[in-house]
């Protein structure tokens, strides 16, 4: 594998970037205090910029490691951060990668997080070298789950009592992952 860190990735209608710390206002008011959004994830609603801030820090630093892969997803119309979508596991001994993300509630529904993450698993596969790219959603929240098979993604199964939620209850999950070899069937 050859690790680049967290590039630039053009889409159409995205610009997939690192986050700075001008992002903290603009991450949480459009998806990091809504519960909405929050529901099915492994983290509570921020609630003070300043929580915002201090994810945003850990960020930037980690920045400076080669493997490690988080963009802030801005809809090129509207030049601000709407959501995040980045590698939140990785095997470098297996060649593969866990990729996470959200994004606004008033984003969802309009093709943007597939559009991201079609992006990333290109990036993923074809640049860094990964061989598998794997996601996981909590199994009510089907909407996540219709962006990853529209990205590419099979469906493998259910992981049962596989996290626990941001109210802290054990849910299952399903999981979905693309391998090299789908990219040229």
């Amino acid at each position: 594998m050859e690790h680049k860190g967290t590039i630039n990735i053009e889409t159409d209608r995205l610009l997939l970037r690192r986050f700075v710390i001008d992002d903290a206002m603009p991450m949480l008011k459009n998806w990091a205090n809504d519960s909405d959004v929050t529901t099915y994830l492994t983290w509570q609603p921020h609630e003070k910029v300043e929580v915002s801030k201090k994810i945003l820090n850990m960020w930037i630093d980690e920045y400076k490691v080669l493997d490690f892969y988080n963009w802030g997803i801005v809809l090129k119309d509207y030049g601000k951060v709407i959501g995040s979508i980045g590698v939140v596991n990785q095997s470098s001994d297996y060649d593969r990668c866990e990729v996470g993300y959200c994004i606004g509630k008033s984003y969802w529904g309009k093709g943007i997080m597939t559009e991201a993450l079609k992006a990333v698993i290109g990036f993923l596969i074809n640049e860094v070298g990964f061989n598998r790219v794997h996601a996981y959603h909590h199994s009510e929240n089907k909407g996540s789950g219709k962006v990853m098979l529209k990205a590419g993604m099979k469906y493998e199964g259910r992981l049962r009592e596989y996290v626990k939620n941001s109210s802290g209850v054990h849910t299952d999950c399903d999981m979905y992952a693309i391998v090299r070899s789908d990219l040229i069937e």
